[in-house]
């Protein structure tokens, strides 16, 4: 409903029981929200963390000996059920928190192992092209059907999958870099998540 002025009327439409009946209902919440907004004392999430060092930037939340204390400590003071609310988000935003470190941490757990078994098999390939010796392979044609191939290693190319559908090539020594360097990359990031 659009909020109407007291004591004024739609002109060009005829307003049932029902319909003035919620408008004034909003009226009334509407001064009711004025005074109440005037007895609320100004509660901020920095009221109730302490701030961070720390590189993943979650706020540690503050301990409180005395409560009474705490809730005088603003004007005017802060009733019970305020700072249970604002401990509650606070609390919301802690399990968001978590939840999110959560699949960062599932992601780390397959995304390195697969970057280590690339950097293997580019090693290998280099190692085969490096003792000229053929590589024979199967590839997967279908998930129960296999074919023989055999790799040329000569070329010193790979085709790698950077993900959102771009592949890209490279030769052994560039490949190794970008794999190594991704390796540690990830390996760092999940110490952090992990801690």
């Amino acid at each position: 409903l659009p909020y109407v002025a007291r004591n004024t009327l739609l002109p060009e439409k005829k307003l049932n029981n029902r319909a003035a009946c919620r408008i004034e209902d909003n009226l009334k919440m509407a001064d009711i929200a004025e005074t109440k907004n005037e007895d609320i004392p100004s509660l901020s999430l920095g009221s109730i963390t302490e701030p961070t060092t720390s590189k993943s930037e979650i706020p540690k939340c503050k301990f409180i000996e005395d409560i009474d204390s705490f809730s005088k400590s603003f004007t005017p003071p802060a009733s019970a059920e305020l700072l249970i609310g604002a401990f509650s988000d606070l609390f919301g935003k802690f399990k968001q928190y978590e939840m999110n470190l959560a699949a960062k941490r599932t992601n780390y757990q397959t995304k390195i192992p697969e970057i280590e078994k690339t950097l293997a098999l580019v090693r290998h390939l280099r190692k085969k092209k490096d003792e000229e010796e053929k590589i024979i392979t199967r590839y997967c044609v279908t998930d129960t059907v296999y074919a023989k191939a055999e790799v040329d290693s000569d070329s010193e190319k790979v085709y790698l999958w950077l993900g959102a559908n771009v592949m890209l090539e490279y030769t052994y020594d560039e490949a190794l870099e970008l794999l190594s360097e991704r390796e540690k990359m990830a390996k760092k990031d999940y110490q952090e998540v992990s801690m």
